[in-house]
């Protein structure tokens, strides 16, 4: 695609057209030099290497279809013709890879080379086979089906779609629609890989610097925390779409300029309003595309976007109601900084601090899970992996997203066990407009269930196993701290230097108001308070008022993807006894900066309209079409909520008698609220009748009593948003 008849890129005018200034220009410098002094640039020799590499794979992969062209009856003159190609996607398609980074790839096949039959077969030994291949890894069952492995010690994940085409020819061009005729769901996933890295290089009006902008976004992104597709985070399509934007938005602006414009735009964005950079087309074929007007599971996406090639697909439906706060928090923080740096008050070094995420929330989930050995545990991560989003999505439907999760992107290792592999998740309550005294929820079904639809790995192996235990702060393990060593408590409380950033007071719709003056800035630890909970003063996050999006408490998965409404979602909230042998959790609370839902603190149903409909009855968008915004822009701040579409809300399905994943097909307001009767006739059956499993081990030293004669307590979280005040003495 090339620039509309309009003369820009993307579905709206530019914010502004202006170019760096000479500050902007010296910014520009020292974000490269960060970039190169992190180690972020493969060396000349390594990108030789991985050339090398790529055609060693192309030689394969055509020697492979000649093979099983041969082996389906073909003719010998009609095997000489097979062929094969090879494309790349991705951060190595894209030009922002870094040192030992992994290579996207697809195989393109014909028609006769099937999926099953030859791709993960007769190309899986074939490149077994191979003394150049190692560590060969095949997930035909995936999402996404991909064969994985190491060539010549580059890691490769290899994906697959075999056309309509009898002969692939050699100058095959995956950027026409037509290229998808007459193929499975499968081949048309792996398909878009290429076609949306592509799309998206054809839509940024200035590659260096949008590459150079995405390069500095995924270091940021990996080490504040925030980047991880599967944790429920956003991953590199996400981010570079998002960035994509911005260069839309900025044509003219030099990366610095457009980094702090990422984190203006990103901190003030009225999600779930989508970012798309072109408008959804219905297009020929009539595969479905993103639409929540018509598509029930697209309202329930929290953080929408778009993809921007046909089929146009929402690429973060991964993201939680808890993940979007995280991110939404981490943005705002890094616009304070970003406009520190404006003013000398800050480095760019400031920007990647490392998250304190051990340091942030009173209580914690720990995930462990073991194998018998490497491989074992390598396929058992994965799958472990790919189930944890659920848990934090099964947190928030089932307490009406009062209590909250908040995943680390990634594992730990514990070198006194090997063959074990941790994951943690930070706990905490979601602030409410009114506050309340400490709650109990009832988790023992969650995890329960959480645990039961692990353990139905199809290919788990004996000694595969998984258990969930709760931890509290001061009980973390030391192998999850650098070097194993607890940070010292006044670390945490003192702040690190006397920088300020001017903070912005949030108003009750979501927009940045007036300044209420300089705070002093730090390190997110120093805005703990002594008690170990947040300040009131800690990064600020949008709040949504009742006239904006409201967040969709189902946490619906993506229509693309397995859907919780498949792992009997009604079966804790349905019942009448909660299942036995399971945890307490009584509730756990933290970040007093999260905003509530709703304006008044009230859960919502789930069935709210996804977009504000507060745009002008004169325009009459079609359906799958975003809206084009006319208006200059004078101010960027003030017009930057014109800039994010808002589709027509006519084809929005009515919210009575609509059926709810969740509630067992009864509509709404009969079973969807959380009432207190419910609640406390669970915590009733919890407390007289089932023998809780115990998540938090014994103490150190104690002595193992039998569980005949000692009953063993459920365990007890509180959680309260606001801290209790201290009786005097």
């Amino acid at each position: 695609m090339v620039k509309s008849n309009t003369g820009y890129l993307g579905v709206s005018e530019p914010i502004s057209l202006g170019g760096p200034t000479e500050k902007d220009v010296v910014q520009t410098a020292e974000v490269e030099k960060f970039l190169a002094d992190a180690g972020l640039y493969e060396s000349q020799e390594e990108a030789v290497s991985r050339e090398e590499v790529l055609g060693k794979l192309d030689q394969t992969v055509k020697t492979w279809i000649k093979k099983a062209t041969r082996v389906s009856g073909y003719g010998e003159q009609f095997v000489q013709e097979a062929n094969a190609k090879i494309f790349t996607f991705g951060s190595y398609r894209l030009g922002v890879h870094g040192p030992g980074a992994d290579i996207d790839t697809l195989c393109v096949g014909p028609r006769h080379a099937t999926r099953n039959d030859y791709f993960f077969r007769c190309l899986h030994d074939m490149l077994a086979e191979m003394p150049e291949v190692s560590e060969l890894h095949p997930v035909p069952d995936a999402h996404v089906p991909v064969l994985g492995f190491k060539l010549c010690g580059v890691s490769i994940d290899l994906l697959y779609a075999n056309l309509a085409h009898v002969v692939i020819p050699d100058d095959l061009d995956l950027s026409q629609d037509s290229i998808l005729h007459n193929v499975d769901e499968q081949a048309v996933r792996s398909l878009n890989g290429c076609r949306v890295t592509d799309q998206i290089l054809r839509l940024v009006p200035n590659i260096p610097s949008f590459r150079t902008t995405l390069r500095f976004m995924r270091y940021w992104g990996k080490r504040r925390g925030v980047y991880s597709n599967v944790m429920g985070f956003l991953g590199g399509i996400n981010w570079a779409i998002l960035v994509a934007r911005i260069c839309q938005l900025y044509p003219n602006a030099s990366p610095s300029m457009l980094i702090s414009r990422f984190f203006r735009v990103y901190s003030q964005w009225k999600w779930p309003n989508p970012v798309t950079l072109c408008h959804i087309e219905e297009g020929p074929l009539g595969l479905p595309v993103w639409d929540p007007r018509r598509n029930f599971r697209d309202r329930g996406h929290q953080m929408p976007i778009i993809t921007p090639a046909y089929p146009c697909m929402n690429s973060s439906y991964n993201v939680s109601t808890s993940t979007r706060y995280v991110m939404v928090q981490e943005f705002t923080r890094g616009y304070e900084i970003c406009q520190a740096i404006d003013e000398n008050r800050a480095t760019w070094d400031d920007l990647f601090e490392p998250y304190p995420f051990f340091e942030l929330y009173k209580n914690y989930l720990e995930v462990g899970i073991t194998a018998r050995n490497e491989d074992d545990l390598r396929n058992w991560k994965g799958w472990v992996e790919s189930r944890l989003r659920t848990l934090v999505l099964k947190f928030e439907r089932y307490t009406h997203e009062m209590l909250l999760a908040h995943p680390h992107p990634r594992d730990f290792s514990d070198g006194s066990r090997p063959l074990h592999s941790f994951y943690f998740m930070g706990l905490w309550r979601k602030q409410t407009a009114q506050p309340q005294e400490a709650e109990q929820f009832d988790i023992r079904g969650i995890v329960n269930e959480f645990k039961n639809a692990v353990l139905a790995y199809a290919h788990r192996r004996e000694g595969m196993d998984i258990e969930v235990s709760h931890v509290k702060r001061k009980d973390i393990p030391l192998f999850v701290f650098p070097g194993g060593v607890r940070p010292p408590r006044s670390s945490r409380t003192v702040a690190r230097s006397s920088r300020t950033v001017s903070r912005n007071v949030v108003t009750a719709d979501g927009q940045v108001g007036n300044q209420l003056g300089a705070e002093s800035w730090s390190d997110p630890q120093s805005a703990l308070d002594h008690s170990g909970g947040y300040q009131s003063t800690s990064l600020l996050v949008p709040s949504v008022s009742s006239k904006e999006t409201q967040s969709i408490l189902n946490g619906h998965s993506n229509l693309h993807t397995e859907s919780l409404e498949h792992e009997h979602p009604g079966h804790f909230l349905g019942s009448t006894s909660a299942p036995a042998n399971i945890a307490v959790l009584d509730v756990v609370t933290q970040p007093n900066s999260m905003p509530s839902t709703s304006s008044n603190g009230a859960p919502t149903n789930g069935l709210d309209i996804c977009f504000n409909s507060l745009h002008r009855e004169a325009e009459r968008i079609p359906a799958n079409n975003p809206v084009n915004f006319s208006p200059a822009v004078v101010d960027e701040l003030d017009e930057l909520a014109s800039y994010q579409a808002k589709p027509d809300d006519k084809h929005v399905l009515p919210v009575h008698g609509t059926s709810l994943e969740g509630c067992s097909g009864r509509t709404v307001g009969q079973t969807c609220n959380l009432s207190s009767h419910g609640n406390n006739h669970l915590k009733r059956k919890a407390e007289e009748e089932l023998e809780p499993l115990e998540l938090a081990g014994p103490p150190v030293g104690a002595t193992r009593a039998s569980t005949s004669t000692v009953q063993r307590k459920p365990l007890r979280l509180r959680l309260s948003t606001v801290p209790q005040p201290k009786q005097a003495k």
